[in-house]
């Protein structure tokens, strides 16, 4: 069996060298958060065009959970809705505006979704 090294040296900017022999760099990697119930979670849908050259996306804030889980929630979203759309940074965003959709879908599968805007 081969051991896979962990020791990616490109990422440790500012560690020239260290004398202890036990010394683990820690690159500030943090684990995912843990996925609250949908019951628990905030999430606020709104019309966002700024910085789209004027395409009109619903945004789906305030999600709390592991990216994996984000992803499957805006595939759920994007396929009810038949749209395109995509999720990063915590949230999702739907091409065109389909907010009424959106919180219905929401209120379905048991979040807790409230139109803003």
């Amino acid at each position: 069996m081969s051991k896979k090294k962990s020791n990616n040296w490109k990422s440790r900017e500012g560690i020239v060298y260290s004398t202890n022999d036990d010394f683990g760099y820690n690159t500030g990697d943090n684990e995912e958060e843990a996925t609250l119930p949908p019951a628990q979670q905030n999430l606020k849908v709104m019309l966002d065009k700024s910085g789209r050259a004027g395409k009109q996306v619903t945004l789906v804030a305030g999600f709390v959970g592991s990216v994996t889980d984000l992803e499957s929630l805006t595939k759920l979203l994007k396929t009810k809705c038949g749209v395109g759309g995509s999720s990063k940074e915590g949230q999702i965003l739907i091409q065109g505006d389909a907010r009424e959709k959106v919180v219905n879908i929401l209120a379905k599968e048991g979040y807790r979704a409230k139109k803003i805007g």
